[in-house]
């Protein structure tokens, strides 16, 4: 889900509303649920362009997600920048309601805050980012869109003092033998044939 360590330009354009709006993912199929999609082994790959359009930073992110015992989605993820830094992030993340989270990690300030609808994800929040020597408090209007079984799109805007500074693009995937369960059991197979993890469909 989430905010991610990238180099950003200075804020200098006024930041555009998003359009988008959750009432009109709410019969969008599949329904959207992070326990269910997170948990397990997913991979991240993702892009940051600046305001200007020009890609600043481009990344993949390994992603270990459980449930312990209090009930808390908790989101270990491991970042590779093509520039050769790396990063690792914890997200906690609980249900706040039928259709509602929130999500704590170390560089976020206070909580962040999502709610579902349908097969999308609106998740606002603030983070400390590191630009150079220093950081910039930065706010992310995150969007995720469950594409499928496997496949979760996220666009974020980012801004500063209210100015947009650029934007997030990342593609997820689930990997491993939880998401080939979960992609044999929503496609029926005819008798004999192979499923994704090798086995025959009786």
């Amino acid at each position: 889900m989430r905010g991610l360590l990238f180099a950003a330009l200075a804020a200098g354009a006024v930041s555009a509303c998003s359009g988008t709006k959750l009432s009109q993912f709410k019969d969008a199929e599949p329904k959207l649920d992070l326990y269910q999609y997170f948990r397990g082994e997913s991979v991240a790959y993702g892009i940051f362009e600046d305001r200007f359009g020009k890609i600043r930073r481009q990344f993949r992110v390994d992603i270990t997600g459980s449930v312990d015992d209090g009930g808390t989605l908790v989101l270990d993820e491991r970042f590779q920048y093509a520039d050769g830094e790396t990063d690792r992030r914890v997200w906690r993340i609980n249900r706040a309601g039928p259709d509602r989270y929130r999500g704590e990690a170390g560089d976020i300030i206070g909580t962040a805050q999502g709610r579902v609808v349908g097969n999308a994800l609106n998740w606002s929040y603030r983070m400390d980012l590191k630009v150079g020597d220093g950081t910039w408090r930065v706010g992310f209007d995150d969007w995720m869109l469950l594409q499928d079984d496997k496949v979760l799109i996220n666009k974020a805007t980012v801004t500063r003092f209210g100015l947009e500074i650029g934007r997030l693009f990342i593609t997820f995937r689930k990997t491993g033998d939880t998401a080939d369960d979960a992609m044999a059991e929503a496609s029926p197979r005819s008798p004999g044939t192979p499923s994704p993890n090798g086995r025959r469909a009786d």
